[in-house]
């Protein structure tokens, strides 16, 4: 049990990487394999390690986000644990809304000291991974640690699009850089295994994940007022002032922060063996309980597919797709890498009882639909017989009802596609 640690987990700003998926809603709250959100992983990965005080921060398009929380994570009165979101906010001390990842943190520390505790984690709102923090936690407190840092050995060719640390044999950290280009690797590897050497994972990429001893990350903010970012400036000071220790992760780590990444990520999870286990039964994966009905299929083929509760599928040819909860795809629809978002309410619903009211009559998929290399969002309505392929390579573009982002259609949130369209 982690009773002495609080968990922060950053929500990140507008999303701009990941929009059109974050127009109406924050990032962690982007839908995830058919029936979770993004923020489900690290506060999961919090309740699994006996974590149970946990703070979201955000700023953006919090509603959807807040409404999540709200019912999916509901903790005994005994425990006294929680999940609660906190939004940006202006106070008499400041007026200005989070201005990088350490601010949010900063300006959050009112409420974060509340509550008795001797650490902090700090966690990012959009990755992909299963850890154990009570291990982070071990480790960090083995070594004698001030601030701990969780990093994940990369090739040389990925190093370029993360901060590099360097570590000695006794995993202090001694060298930070942001971002060194392909051609400016020499002398920033660090000891590995034998495995990962042989693999040229020998390049330690910080995970923006943190443990701060608390009276540090006080000192830290405190001390650096004009400093606003973790990762570009809080931790690469602190390197020189503090004892800086790195907490070597091996297993899958992703970092979601694209359209292309989203979209290859959730593809991935439909494959035989995908390199993160949806199904780990020490490890669950929580999110909202809905107490849907099963998924209903009928005369269709389905390869290498998610598919959410309560979803009605007719005589469709469906592969290496993700279908969303409450999905409709009816007769000759055929889908190849397609991941729907699914549905708010079902598409026979009388639209009196409907809740969100909002959204189009019948969302879901229309009979004798082709889609591919898509990204629906959630209550969207394909019309019959359409052609959803981007068939001409478009990398950027738009149109009535949808964006194309670093190749990827996504058809928008509650759009209406009319039959007969082709994209």
């Amino acid at each position: 049990m982690l009773d002495n640690m609080l968990a922060v987990i950053l929500g990140g700003g507008a999303g701009s990487r990941l929009f059109p998926l974050t127009s109406d809603r924050a990032k962690p709250a982007v839908p995830l394999a058919g029936k979770y959100r993004l923020v489900d992983v690290p506060i999961s990965n919090c309740i699994n390690s006996g974590l149970d005080r946990i703070f979201v921060l955000t700023q953006y398009n919090s509603s959807s986000l807040n409404n999540h929380i709200a019912r999916s994570y509901l903790f005994d009165r005994f425990r006294g644990g929680f999940v609660t979101l906190l939004a940006a906010e202006q106070t008499a001390t400041s007026e200005t809304w989070y201005q990088g990842t350490a601010d949010a943190v900063r300006q959050s520390m009112p409420h974060l000291r509340t509550y008795p505790h001797d650490q902090v984690i700090i966690l990012s709102g959009d990755q992909l991974y299963t850890m154990d923090y009570q291990l982070m936690q071990l480790h960090h407190e083995h070594h004698e640690a001030e601030i701990t840092i969780a990093v994940t050995p990369v090739r040389a060719e990925e190093a370029p699009g993360f901060g590099i640390l360097k570590m000695d044999q006794q995993h202090s950290i001694t060298e930070f850089y942001e971002k060194p280009p392909l051609d400016d690797l020499d002398g920033k590897e660090s000891p590995v295994s034998p495995e990962l050497e042989q693999e040229g994972r020998v390049y330690l990429a910080s995970m923006g994940i943190y443990i701060f001893d608390a009276k540090v990350l006080q000192e830290e903010l405190d001390g650096n007022p004009d400093q606003h970012d973790f990762g570009k400036q809080i931790i690469p000071g602190a390197i020189r002032r503090r004892r800086v220790v790195a907490y070597p992760f091996t297993g899958y780590w992703n970092d979601i922060g694209t359209v292309r990444s989203f979209f290859e990520t959730n593809i991935m999870l439909g494959q035989p063996k995908p390199a993160f286990n949806l199904y780990d039964p020490v490890m669950p994966l929580y999110t909202n309980a809905r107490m849907l009905p099963p998924a209903k299929i009928s005369l269709s083929r389905i390869e290498n597919t998610i598919l959410g509760e309560g979803s009605v599928i007719v005589d469709s040819d469906i592969t290496e797709s993700v279908i969303g909860i409450r999905s409709l795809v009816e007769g000759g629809t055929r889908m190849r890498r397609t991941v729907l978002l699914g549905s708010d309410y079902y598409a026979w619903q009388d639209p009196e009882g409907r809740f969100p009211t909002q959204g189009p009559a019948r969302p879901g998929v229309g009979a004798g639909t082709r889609i591919e290399e898509t990204i629906v969002d959630r209550n969207a309505s394909v019309g019959r017989g359409c052609t959803i392929t981007n068939e001409r390579g478009v990398e950027e573009g738009e149109g009535p009802g949808f964006f194309i982002r670093d190749g990827i259609i996504v058809i928008l949130k509650n759009a209406v596609i009319p039959d007969g369209t082709v994209i």
